[in-house]
């Protein structure tokens, strides 16, 4: 059996992985975007006795143009609208270098389901899960989606779900009013390609993104909106987000109001 020192720095290293903690940051900065190959080591501080080995940065992805922000928002909207499937949606993005994001994530996480759904989930942002299995919503937050999906007799396989950032931000950390502008055209094309009879955004960033709704998620929720694309107008439903539910599970009566509202939705329009 490790020694208790041992045991709890192990106990505090698994703490700071199920946070989303991915980097370590010393008394020395290091700029982790500069095209350095090996990565830059930060010298850890060394305590009187032994001497400690300097403790390597994170890995960041090199290479990648720096892209101002305007330029970046105007690339994407032009290569967004270029895309005619969601096949050479994915490839446009995935060869997209205007978000920063991109060089800090593991791979980008684009969708999963039904592209012929007749209803679309839209989160905010990958999380640590996500962003190493490639797939939104595996994590915690995803069981739990899957399990309110079931509960109006539907399969993640019936649904399609995606996030308007396609790329995980370091530490799980809320993406920036930029990054969301820089990827708004590509969400917005991902919509009308599978162009769903109902759009579902889960939580405040998502429906304050695609539905312009200034009101908090709890004043929001559970009301009917309407997404406009250049082919229709699409029914939208905000809802809370999964994680808040993991974080007050005293909030998932309100969430299973609002799938059921989306049941009786589904039912009384054709397909």
């Amino acid at each position: 059996m490790p020694p208790p020192s041992e045991q709890a720095a192990r106990d505090l290293l698994a703490f700071y992985a199920e946070a989303g903690v991915d980097a370590l940051v010393g008394e020395v900065p290091v700029d982790r975007f500069a095209a350095a190959d090996p990565a830059p080591t930060i010298p850890a501080p060394a305590p009187t006795g032994e001497p400690r080995r300097p403790v390597s940065a994170p890995a960041v992805r090199q290479g990648t143009p720096v892209v101002a922000p305007d330029e970046a928002a105007m690339a994407a909207r032009a290569a967004a609208r270029s895309a005619a499937t969601l096949e050479e949606l994915r490839a446009i993005l995935d060869k997209f270098d205007g978000c920063a994001l991109k060089t800090t994530a593991k791979q980008m996480v684009f969708g999963d389901g039904n592209p012929r759904a007749r209803i679309m989930f839209v989160g905010e942002a990958p999380g640590r899960d996500e962003d190493i299995e490639g797939v939104p919503f595996v994590g915690r937050s995803g069981k739990l989606l899957n399990l309110m999906i079931k509960a109006i007799g539907l399969a993640r396989a019936d649904t399609y779900i995606t996030n308007i950032i396609p790329w995980r931000p370091p530490g799980n950390r809320d993406p920036t009013p930029q990054e969301s502008v820089i990827c708004l055209p590509f969400i917005q094309r991902h919509i009308e390609l599978v162009n769903p009879d109902i759009l579902v955004c889960l939580g405040k960033p998502s429906s304050q993104t695609l539905l312009n709704i200034k009101d908090g998620i709890l004043k929001s929720r559970g009301r009917w909106y309407s997404y406009a694309t250049p082919a229709r107008q699409i029914r939208a439903m905000v809802t809370l987000h999964p994680a808040y539910l993991l974080r007050q599970p005293n909030q998932k009566r309100l969430a299973w109001r609002d799938f059921l509202a989306i049941q009786r939705e589904l039912a009384s329009t054709p397909a």
